[in-house]
């Protein structure tokens, strides 16, 4: 696997090494620990977890699976089968799905850029510089149904103020930051960190703060708001589910695990 060391025969591995040697966060660990996943078989005369050969071996099979976009349910299922032809096999057929997807994953940026028409619209930018920016995906009739919408509030008209100095440069540096905090949902999400994670949270809060400082006020709860209609209109649901399935849903439940935890 990229970026591992072969599994040493008779290794006992705590935490903070595992974690380090695959890549992945301490807590994911515990989540998988919790969840049944992955039990580290010993501990400790201190009573840390340790992992042996054999539960190394399994953490290969499930950072394979999730990176494959595989549930947590799913990958549970995959390794108690206990069939190593048929999870073979499935893992070629994955294989091919995944050379399948490569062109979709090389106009990634492309997809998350999308994500930012709801407060692209009525900025000065020709449609050609919209559509470099944004993609085919933008569209013009979508612009004026928002403005029909949206036009006689405080948010749509702060937003026009703000974004009326910004020119391509400045948006392109703002669909970027928009690719990064995306990004943190798919990590969580493929993680498989609940909504309610500071991972998620974190990565909720750092969405409300880009529209804040970028577009309008949003407060915790108005942002609470955002995430219901990102579920709501197939229209923003289809931009991230793009990106990872169930990913439109995960990103509501994150908006609110945080507008609760701002309202503690």
């Amino acid at each position: 696997m990229d970026g591992q060391r072969p599994v040493t025969t008779g290794e006992r591995l705590t935490v903070g090494q595992v974690a380090e040697r695959f890549g992945v966060t301490v807590r994911t660990l515990h989540h998988y620990d919790d969840v049944g996943l992955l039990r580290p078989s010993e501990r400790s005369a201190g009573g840390y977890r340790l992992y042996t050969d054999e539960d190394l071996l399994r953490l290969r099979h499930v950072v394979v699976y999730r990176r494959l976009g595989f549930p947590l349910e799913r990958i549970e299922e995959l390794l108690a089968a206990d069939e190593p032809g048929a999870v073979l096999a499935h893992l070629r057929r994955q294989r091919e799905s995944v050379l399948a997807r490569l062109a979709e994953l090389s106009g990634l940026v492309t997809a998350i850029d999308r994500a930012l028409e709801k407060e692209m619209t009525g900025i000065d930018l020709t449609p050609q510089e919209r559509r470099e920016l944004f993609g085919d995906g933008f569209s013009d009739e979508y612009a004026a149904e928002a403005e029909r919408r949206w036009g006689d509030t405080d948010a749509w008209e702060q937003s026009r103020r703000r974004t009326a100095g910004y020119d391509a440069e400045e948006w392109r540096r703002i669909a970027a930051e928009t690719a990064a905090i995306n990004q943190r949902f798919v990590e969580a999400l493929r993680a498989g960190l609940p909504a309610t994670s500071a991972e998620a949270m974190d990565a909720a809060e750092a969405a409300r703060r880009q529209i804040h400082d970028r577009f309008y006020d949003v407060s915790p709860e108005f942002h609470r708001a955002l995430g219901d209609m990102y579920v709501a209109d197939p229209r923003f649901t289809k931009i991230y589910e793009d990106l990872a399935p169930g990913l439109a849903q995960y990103v509501r439940d994150a908006i609110h695990a945080n507008a609760d935890r701002a309202a503690d």
